[in-house]
């Protein structure tokens, strides 16, 4: 079997880990993203699931609690020779810590056309005075992906409607 087609099921096959890593947030009334670090063996050495809202903590992304926990398992903060799979194009802050964790790749699933930063909004690693340069592949399973999140969105506009009506609603 040609390299190329093992390495696009194997991105597949981690790309579906990470969405139900997704689900995990979403059960915490989190918004349904997930993200897989692995090693070159392919190895998972990190998870991580949107953790903001229950952690009180805007820094909580799934990216950066999987780049956390692969810290952790390598116990190194340099996170080389690994890839990083995750549900939702990286923001800004996102991109910047996988920039200083050294890894080897990016692969994300849909795009995020408001805050993504790795060129649907922000060309992040496009910036030739970076000190590190990635492999970055796009769109693996995008519509899985991104229709997790519209899902999600529509159930959550939904009951803000509900919720509306409900105050408005004379007892």
């Amino acid at each position: 079997m040609d390299a190329a087609k093992v390495r696009s099921e194997f991105d597949e096959k981690m790309m579906r880990h990470a969405l139900e890593l997704a689900d995990k947030a979403e059960a915490l009334g989190e918004i349904p993203v997930g993200a897989v670090l692995v090693d070159d063996a392919g190895n998972i050495i990190g998870e991580g699931w949107n953790l903001s809202i229950v952690q009180s903590d805007p820094t909580a992304h799934a990216e950066i609690i999987a780049l956390r926990d692969g810290a952790k398992h390598l116990q190194n903060y340099r996170l080389l020779n690994t890839t990083l799979y995750v549900t939702l194009e990286p923001c800004t802050m996102c991109a910047g810590a996988i920039l200083h964790s050294r890894i080897k790749r990016l692969v994300f699933g849909a795009s995020d056309y408001k805050t993504g930063a790795v060129g649907s909004r922000f060309h992040f690693f496009d910036d030739y005075k970076m000190n590190h340069t990635l492999e970055i592949t796009s769109g693996v399973l995008a519509e899985e992906c991104s229709q997790k999140l519209s899902a999600f969105f529509q159930k959550r506009r939904e009951e803000k409607k509900i919720e509306k009506a409900l105050l408005k609603k004379p007892d």
